[in-house]
């Protein structure tokens, strides 16, 4: 049948119909084929124990056994009785605001200054970015001595007559966020330096020629050109600050672990002390689901604005 009339021949394949097939291989097939271990990893490590916590945060779980359903009793425990989590997420909520302003504008101001700069530009940018890269330990224990009120810089200039800065920054319930806020800054900053000062330097120079031909002043380019120059380099910054402020952990556990009295709290350190602890792990997984939301609320809002055709 086939000899007779070839058209009929079902296993002779056209040489344009193997072209294609074989274009829609390389390209739809073969890239999945290099992604799909990396996928797998992430479904394993992150997709997994996601949607485990989900189910453990409606249980009442001491993280070993088995696990006792109870609803959403726990989130109704963290929103209307746990005092520790309204603490935390108030703490979490000012962690936010520091970071949104103060680090920002220290970085945008060391940037714009460094930008003219070319001579010895890599050593100042080497000296600013060298704390991000300091292990967190190593940070937070050079400060805890430097911040010490009998034997740190504080006694020190109390010695040479400066008063007011021998006094424990850490133990003190009214100043001991804003100081391990500082230790973070400190090493986070620089980072956001460099990241801005980076963008900057790709901002075309006949934009700020034409505005000094137009007679604006160096605080008239910062505002008109490079602001709307690194925009997509500040807003995603600002993004990430805002994520990393309720994940905020390393700092206040190394130095406080959230004291005294619960003053330094945040919710991630509410999560470990819950979790391993007070062996209350069904707790701990509605503290961090709860965690999730407020980050998914963030970026929920950065999406809004971008449909809405801001340029970010």
């Amino acid at each position: 049948m086939s000899a007779a009339n070839p058209r009929l021949d079902l296993t002779v394949t056209h040489p344009k119909v193997r072209f294609w097939q074989t274009l829609f291989f390389r390209r739809k097939i073969v890239p999945w084929l290099f992604v799909l271990p990396i996928l797998l990893i992430n479904v394993s490590v992150v997709l997994g124990p996601a949607i485990s916590s989900v189910y453990y945060s409606m249980t009442e779980w001491s993280g070993v056994g088995e696990a006792r359903f109870i609803g959403l009793d726990n989130f109704r425990r963290l929103l209307l009785e746990d005092r520790s989590f309204r603490v935390a997420f108030r703490n979490n909520l000012l962690w936010l605001g520091i970071f949104l302003t103060l680090p920002m504008a220290m970085a945008l101001t060391a940037a714009s200054l460094l930008a003219p700069i070319k001579r010895g530009a890599l050593f100042y940018r080497l000296t600013l970015f060298l704390p991000y890269v300091l292990p967190s330990v190593i940070t937070a224990s050079i400060w805890r001595n430097l911040m010490h009120p009998d034997r740190g810089v504080g006694a020190q200039l109390s010695e040479w007559g400066i008063s007011g800065f021998d006094r424990a920054f850490l133990g003190d319930p009214k100043t001991v966020l804003p100081a391990i806020a500082f230790v973070d800054n400190w090493h986070w900053w620089g980072f956001l330096m460099v990241l801005f000062l980076a963008s900057m330097q790709n901002i075309s120079q006949d934009l700020y020629e034409a505005a000094r031909l137009d007679g604006a002043n160096r605080w008239q380019e910062f505002r008109d050109v490079t602001i709307p120059g690194i925009r997509p380099t500040l807003v995603f910054m600002v993004l990430m600050t805002a994520i990393w402020s309720f994940l905020t952990f390393d700092y206040v556990w190394i130095l406080t672990q959230g004291g005294p009295a619960g003053s330094s709290e945040v919710l991630a350190s509410l999560v470990v002390k819950n979790a391993i602890q007070r062996f209350e792990a069904g707790y701990a997984s509605a503290i961090g689901l709860t965690m999730s939301v407020f980050v998914g609320i963030i970026i929920s809002i950065f999406v809004l604005l971008r449909r809405r055709g801001w340029e970010i």
